[in-house]
């Protein structure tokens, strides 16, 4: 898939412009096989790659005059095969998930029948070479026959790995594997036909250390056959488990519906996804998925978004509510019209986000791909090395040549390769599934260092919706039917106040205390004459009454008054920022309701959380200070900072930065786009606008506060993941070839080393599926 964008230019010069490609790439069996691919790609005029060896993908940036076909075809002289994925198609997701999973078999399926002949004619290698009472006569000839279709055809990948690098000049992983299995191979057929180990009654001792012998008469067949079973059981489970790892995004892909009912000259017509246009209307019955995003047009409906949400609550909508493809109706007929397709949809983009963060590196990844990039030469180096050691040293060419295979063999660049992205695709896959969109990589670190979290208010930690906060009522009056007869004319009309106060007579409930009901209206009458009169309220005629809903003014107009009690009643709720409404009926004061943007039931709870994980929450809002203090003690927020302007909030970020702060900043809105993006660390509620969405590192895809504590703390336990592998690899490797150098450790057993070491990072990283 590729993207052209505008290249950063200095001022006087002509704009050129770059495009980005994402290349499968195919061959690659080691980090140095990607760093290799990525060294050739960078030296491509104006070319900027990163290839990731666990996604096996190359992202590239490339200026104008380079065609795709030339990156494609650097990589191919390279040794490797390249290709343009086609761009994603979610209306036929299902179908691709199925042929991705097919496309992957053949390669596991391959892995998987080498590994079990191998291990059947490895066992009895083994098994007689360790045990002498097993080895009869002769058993040496039947182990060279058991041995050498493991070294030449299970091994047989990293043969035609290791040569097609020679011919480029480049040494990887599997060089050594196949140079020191090779070796053993051909050692022990010089020892049998040219040598006394081909004698009959000829015995073999195993040991775990290197041993000075007679080399005419060693053999090392069960080396040779034991690394390439172990070499190939860390493969399969490599493979395996690199599924695993990408196997949240693929469920992301594979979310989409597959045909969609369109509705043509008043008929329903069958159609695949992929016609579906801009503006087309279909049907969606109950329990089936929304084919794309769209607006309710007729119908109403609860829908069931948890599949990228990780909301289980299903979400009510009617007649004019917005709706996200591959959610689920889970109640009536739905008639919606299209509005985003494709690579357009809230689906592709989150998958496209997943996928871009996958295919990132972290500064701790780079250090890894650069010391991958040098490690085979040296390795190589060291097992010469350390066979003219032990020549010289020992003058015994058996155990020389013992201790230096099993430096090659011991050597494991792989687990440095693995490190950080296994854990990067586990962490941004588990995220994916709790709503929870990584951008990059080098988020993570930003998320370590943050000590401030800047909450903007309206839509963050409030609901970003005016309700009916408190009702108060004149002495003898009924707060039911206050309600009722100032609900239905507030119903007529279409200010957000006036929707509030009818949308809280049908509640009924408090949302600052739920377990006080006013008691629920139900349906509301309809007024007669009703007048909207500007800058002041409503007034109208319910059930034969006359009836005023607005400003003090209105009742003055009409010489009612508010009696003591309902005017300090309202004076206290304009005091905490709430707007205050009078209603009267037949020439009297009944009661004053109390509007509000009310603050999201979870949000106390977050501000909790965001502590305990050692943040500062911070309030941020262009109210004045009433409202936001109101707001702050609410949610228990310590720091207010109010009646700043939108263009101001940058200012703000930036001088807490000044006071030495690392501050993360939480914003849904176009105004808060600029100050996410100066943050050092943005969380963008997935609810906002795409201003804040792309602008923020991290996106909420729910509305929830609580899920940006959840970010955080998977971000810091991704990044803790990553450390963890690349401390138990740079460590595996310093003290095993040492080891192996000096001879402390058998070819065999340093095989099964070095495989272990590959499956503990990749089994290590797929820990964080279980982060909740």
């Amino acid at each position: 898939m590729t993207s052209t964008a505008p290249e950063k230019t200095v001022p006087g010069t002509t704009p050129a412009t770059t495009a980005e490609v994402e290349l499968s790439i195919g061959g690659m069996t080691c980090a140095s096989c990607a760093a290799r691919i990525e060294k050739k790609l960078n030296r491509m005029d104006g070319v900027s790659a990163t290839v990731n060896f666990a996604t096996e993908k190359a992202k590239v940036s490339y200026p104008a005059g380079v065609e795709v076909a030339d990156l494609i075809a650097t990589v191919v002289k390279t040794g490797y095969t390249a290709e343009e994925p086609p761009p994603p198609a979610l209306e036929s997701a299902d179908q691709g998930g199925a042929q991705a999973a097919q496309a992957a078999d053949p390669e596991l399926l391959s892995l998987r029948q080498r590994l079990f002949v191998s291990l059947v004619l490895t066992v009895p290698v083994v098994l007689m070479a360790m045990v002498p009472a097993l080895q009869f006569d002769n058993w040496q000839w039947l182990s060279l026959t058991l041995a050498a279709p493991v070294v030449v055809w299970g091994a047989f990948p990293f043969h035609r790995a290791a040569w097609t690098n020679a011919r480029h000049g480049a040494a990887t992983m599997d060089t050594l594997v196949s140079i020191g299995t090779l070796a053993a191979l051909g050692w022990s057929v010089w020892a049998l036909f040219f040598g006394h180990a081909g004698m009959p009654g000829m015995r073999h001792a195993f040991e775990f250390t290197v041993a000075r012998t007679d080399g005419s008469s060693s053999i090392y067949l069960e080396a040779a056959a034991g690394v390439t079973t172990f070499i190939l059981a860390g493969r399969y489970l490599e493979a395996r488990s690199k599924r695993k790892a990408g196997a949240a995004l693929r469920a992301l892909l594979e979310l989409g519906a597959k045909d969609v009912s369109v509705l043509r000259g008043g008929k329903e017509v069958r159609i695949p996804v992929a016609q579906l246009a801009v503006g087309d209307r279909f049907v969606v019955r109950p329990g089936e998925k929304i084919a794309t995003d769209g607006t309710v047009v007729e119908g109403a409906s609860a829908v069931d978004a948890s599949m990228l949400t990780g909301e289980s609550v299903p979400v009510d909508v009617t007649v004019g509510d917005s709706v996200t493809g591959a959610t689920v109706n889970a109640g009536g007929r739905l008639v919606v019209e299209a509005t985003r397709i494709g690579a357009d949809t809230q689906l592709a983009r989150m998958a496209k986000l997943v996928e871009d963060a996958q295919n990132g590196k972290a500064e701790v990844q780079r250090l890894a791909d650069r010391i991958s990039a040098v490690f085979v030469p040296v390795v190589i180096a060291i097992a010469l090395g350390t066979l003219l050691t032990w020549l010289f040293v020992t003058g015994d060419p058996a155990a020389a040549f013992t201790a230096a295979v099993a430096v090659l063999i011991i050597a494991c660049p792989c687990a440095l390769g693995l490190a950080t992205p296994t854990a990067l695709m586990v962490g941004t896959g588990r995220g994916a599934q709790l709503g929870i969109l990584i951008k990059g990589p080098e988020v993570l670190e930003s998320t370590r260092r943050v000590d401030t979290v800047v909450l903007d208010k309206t839509g963050t930690v409030t609901t970003g919706r005016m309700q009916l906060m408190d009702v108060f009522t004149a002495p003898g009056e009924d707060e039911g039917e206050l309600l009722r007869l100032a609900g239905a004319l507030e119903h007529a009309s279409e200010h957000p106040i006036a929707q509030a106060i009818a949308a809280g007579a049908v509640v009924g409930v408090s949302p600052l205390e739920r377990s006080r009901e006013w008691g629920r209206v139900g349906s509301l009458p309809i007024p007669e004459n009703f007048e909207n009169v500007a800058g002041l309220g409503v007034q109208g005629v319910v059930d034969g009454h006359a009836v005023l809903v607005g400003r003090e003014q209105l009742l003055a107009e009409w010489v009612v008054e508010l009696p003591q009690e309902l005017a300090d009643a309202k004076a206290a709720a304009e005091a905490e920022g709430r707007t205050a409404v009078a209603v009267a009926w037949d020439g009297k004061a009944r009661g004053v309701l109390t509007v509000a943007d009310a603050v999201k039931e979870t949000s106390a709870e977050a501000i909790t959380e965001l502590r305990r994980l050692g943040l500062k929450p911070v309030l941020l809002t262009g109210d004045n200070q009433a409202v936001a203090a109101s707001v702050a003690r609410t949610v228990g927020i310590d720091e207010v900072i109010a009646e700043v302007l939108p263009q101001d909030k940058v200012d703000v970020i930036k001088r807490l930065q000044r006071e030495g702060r690392t501050v993360a900043m939480v914003g849904d809105g176009v105004n808060d786009a600029a100050a996410l993006a100066t943050a050092d660390l943005g969380l963008a509620m997935g609810t906002g606008t795409d201003a804040a969405i792309e602008a923020g590192d991290l996106t909420l895809v729910r509305g929830d506060l609580r899920v940006a504590a959840d970010a955080i703390r998977l971000s810091r336990r991704t990044l803790t993941t990553i450390k963890g592998n690349l401390f138990w690899a740079f460590g595996y490797n310093v003290a095993a070839l040492p080891l192996a150098a000096a001879g402390m450790l058998n070819p065999m057993i340093a095989g099964a080393a070095m495989a272990f070491s590959s499956v503990f990072v990749v089994t290590n990283s797929l820990r964080l599926r279980s982060f909740k």
